[in-house]
């Protein structure tokens, strides 16, 4: 697990051919504006959280965000103890985004 800066996590990502943005955000919270081409799994579901994280394909690079960085950090270490090796937490998360919204 890395914490990248925005400037860090944008300038990595768009060069990454193998990257998935993961929303780790409620629904309520996407209502305000996502980055684009996220997908979402809400950290908040618990077991469920789990259970679609090991759906994902551990071979893929995944930048992770929340509202502020601290739920993000949370699930790349989740995401570290189920096998994946490369996870990237937005710090400062969407709260402090100035890239790209939808």
């Amino acid at each position: 697990m890395a914490d990248l800066s925005q400037q860090d996590w944008e300038a990595q990502l768009e060069k990454d051919t193998n990257a998935i943005i993961l929303d780790v955000r409620t629904e309520e919270e996407i209502e305000e504006g996502r980055i684009p081409n996220s997908i979402n799994i809400d950290i908040y579901k618990g077991q469920e959280f789990v259970e679609e994280l090991e759906k994902l394909d551990k071979t893929k690079n995944y930048y992770v965000y929340c509202r502020s960085g601290a739920r993000s950090g949370q699930a790349c270490a989740i995401m570290n103890s189920l096998g994946f090796d490369k996870a990237y937490n937005l710090q400062g998360g969407f709260m402090n985004w100035e890239g790209e919204t939808e």
